[in-house]
């Protein structure tokens, strides 16, 4: 355990140390990660994504992990998607054949 402990001990070190360092000196890479915000989707765009991708809401909302009556609000307008069901409809968006690349829901 003390050499768990030990090596995060070195690590923090090294990383106030070259943080304290100038520009020039640093010595440890550093990475720039942005994330691109969640898109919100209008009723219009979500029932476009679903025909697009040739599924029927129960089908949709079983791909996504959501209930019938969530695909339907979303489509009535009373409710938006958000967080995980949002980042698939993008993907889904992005690439139509997304649902055959990843089959969660067998099409017959």
């Amino acid at each position: 355990m003390s050499e768990i402990y030990d090596s995060i001990m070195r690590g923090l070190s090294e990383a106030v140390e070259d943080q304290e360092k100038s520009e020039n000196e640093k010595t440890l890479k550093r990475r720039m990660v942005s994330v691109v915000p969640v898109k919100k989707y209008t009723k219009s765009e979500i029932k476009k994504i679903r025909h697009s991708v040739g599924m029927t809401q129960k089908a949709f909302a079983c791909y996504l992990g959501v209930s019938d009556k969530t695909v339907e609000a979303w489509e009535a307008g009373k409710n938006q998607p958000s967080g995980a069901a949002s980042r698939i409809l993008s993907m889904m968006e992005m690439d139509s054949n997304l649902i055959r690349e990843f089959p969660f829901v067998a099409m017959e």
